[in-house]
């Protein structure tokens, strides 16, 4: 053998020898109990208290989510919305999306402003109230009830950077289906404040897909899921990819 082929030979088995083994799908790097975990903390619970109907109970829509796309900002991202409206239907299982052509036809209204017209928007379009109290740096509003959410409406602020601008339009959107509360321990989720998450990550994608699940009601108290939270937690994994 020559010097050239037994080096080129050499280096083919270090190559062999050093290949890492293929990745495991994302949706399998989290664990049963991790996933348990963040369905409780996130379905379970209100970011801000008055927002909806009891809160420790499960929160949904039982029927098609219409959504309709207030663009008060002064830069459209009228399509920004419609492709994370129709992200959310094609990783949803048991959720149809769809865009209205009249706010009057929707049960879920999006409100893209500037910083300038948060207060105002929130006050006179959410809350129809002057007295209103307007936390956070943006929002979603959900009308729940024992057969299921009845209509939400979020206000998302356009003009303090593309990070904020996604971070609001993911979280409040999600929130406004049904997970609306946030919590510190979730580091994989868009629903923490403290993270710097802005798209729809695999961890919540897989949240969505159990509370969507058709085992899953509304008006479910955290006792009356722990015993079929496991299955849907294990076919929620399987179709998210």
């Amino acid at each position: 053998m020559t010097f050239m082929r037994f080096f080129l030979a050499c280096l083919l088995l270090l190559g062999a020898s050093t290949q890492m083994p293929p990745a495991r799908a994302a949706s399998d790097s989290f664990s049963t109990e991790e996933l348990l975990e963040g369905f409780e903390k996130t379905v379970f619970g209100l970011e801000y208290r008055s927002w909806s109907w009891r809160p420790y109970l499960v929160k949904k829509f039982t029927r098609p989510v219409n959504f309709f796309v207030h663009n008060l900002s002064s830069r459209d991202r009228t399509r920004t919305v419609y492709r994370f409206v129709k992200e959310i239907g094609n990783r949803v299982g048991g959720l149809t999306t769809s865009i209205a052509s009249d706010p009057s036809t929707a049960n879920f209204e999006v409100y893209v402003v500037d910083r300038a017209q948060y207060e105002q928007v929130v006050r006179k379009d959410i809350y129809k109230s002057d007295r209103a109290r307007v936390p956070g740096r943006c929002l979603v509003r959900v009308v729940s009830g024992r057969g299921g959410i009845k209509r939400s409406a979020a206000v998302i602020v356009s003009d303090e950077g593309e990070f904020l601008f996604k971070r609001c339009l993911v979280e409040e959107l999600l929130q406004g289906l049904g997970p609306m509360n946030d919590d510190e321990a979730l580091i994989h989720s868009v629903f923490n404040d403290s993270s710097r998450h802005s798209r729809f990550t695999v961890f919540d994608q897989i949240i969505l897909n159990m509370l969507y699940d058709p085992r899953i009601k509304p008006g479910m108290s955290m006792k009356q899921t722990r015993q079929i939270l496991p299955l849907v937690a294990r076919d929620a994994r399987r179709s998210v990819r």
